[in-house]
């Protein structure tokens, strides 16, 4: 598998985030459904989602209070994906194929495995190789990385550093969720930045991506400039 099919969303029109960061409002067939959103703060603060065609995909949880979940919002001519979690399974995915092949061997990848405490996004354990994934989402050409300061990720960088010195491979992989983003761009004076540096330094490897929706499916797409 390489991508991950749409093939059974529908179309709705979003209406607005609820006070629950996980849930909004969409009109399906006319009518105003509760719907799950799968972000962990408010869209609302980045895009502008009200009245935009929204792809929706049927929920499979038993006991989930809504009957679908939010994917992605009409742009342009294509989608941004709304579900960050998408990120992690179009990497893994794309490190069966070509595009990753910088990784090198690549055989056995696992899920969130705990190493030293750290747990990772993917783990290759044919070349000790730790991939930590971020997601962006934006509506410019430009996708600007750490939107918002974020204690968690600075931990992570200061672990990430141990692991490195310790022999382990890191490869920290940007995924842009608008598939017109054309680079990132890293925000410098900022503590995030100089603890990136030192990871930089001790080599960890630093890519970028973006990825699109093409015959019913997101893909993995190009690989893209870091600034």
């Amino acid at each position: 598998m390489s991508s991950i099919s749409l093939q059974k969303c529908i179309a709705g029109q979003f209406v607005r985030e609820l006070k629950n960061r996980f849930l909004c409002e969409v009109v399906i067939d006319g009518k105003v459904e509760v719907c799950y959103i799968p972000s962990s703060c408010h869209l609302s603060n980045f895009l502008q989602l009200e009245g935009k065609e929204v792809l929706l995909m049927p929920t499979v949880a038993k006991n989930s209070r809504t009957s679908f979940a939010v994917v992605a919002v009409k742009f342009k001519r294509s989608y941004i994906i709304l579900n960050t979690s998408y990120a992690n399974r179009l990497v893994e995915y794309a490190i069966q194929g070509r595009k990753l092949s910088y990784l090198g061997k690549r055989k056995a990848c696992m899920r969130e495995k705990n190493i030293n405490e750290y747990k990772c996004d993917l783990y290759i354990e044919d070349t000790k190789t730790i991939i930590e994934i971020k997601s962006v989402i934006s509506t410019s050409d430009m996708g600007v990385f750490p939107i918002v300061y974020s204690e968690r990720s600075l931990n992570q960088l200061s672990k990430i550093k141990e692991l490195l010195q310790s022999g382990y491979r890191v490869d920290y992989i940007i995924v842009s969720l608008n598939p017109y983003v054309k680079g990132i761009e890293f925000l410098k004076n900022t503590q995030f930045y100089v603890e990136l540096e030192k990871c930089i330094n001790l080599g960890m490897s630093v890519h970028a991506f973006n990825c699109k929706v093409q015959k019913g499916a997101i893909y993995l797409n190009e690989k893209l400039t870091i600034y």
